[in-house]
């Protein structure tokens, strides 16, 4: 089971733009990259420092605090598989845009 999370109305970012919304006690950031959307936690896993003002290059986001770059679609910091950005798969249907958070219990 999965929670399907509906991004606000007017919070949907337009091209090369990003958004940074609250959500359950969570924060989340969305960016459109040329055309597709991403969605990650609000928080580098180094020391936790907002990632939706870094700097946007591709699908690539650079923390502001400590200059770490994580892929979007993967979550990876770039070139290593030890540190990881939690991120989430964007659904649009009719429009409307949802962030899916699998449940603990599907999460292998």
């Amino acid at each position: 089971m999965s929670l399907r999370i509906p991004v606000p109305a007017g919070k949907l970012p337009q091209a090369g733009g990003r958004v940074l919304f609250e959500f359950d006690g969570r924060s989340l950031a969305l960016f459109n990259v040329e055309g597709q959307l991403y969605a990650i936690d609000d928080s580098c896993p180094h020391q936790g420092a907002s990632l939706c003002g870094g700097r946007l290059d591709g699908r690539v986001i650079q923390c502001c605090a400590h200059g770490l770059r994580f892929d979007l679609s993967s979550g990876y910091l770039l070139n290593s598989t030890q540190l990881k950005v939690a991120n989430y798969p964007v659904e649009v249907v009719d429009g409307h845009a949802y962030i899916v958070i699998a449940s603990e219990e599907s999460v292998p």
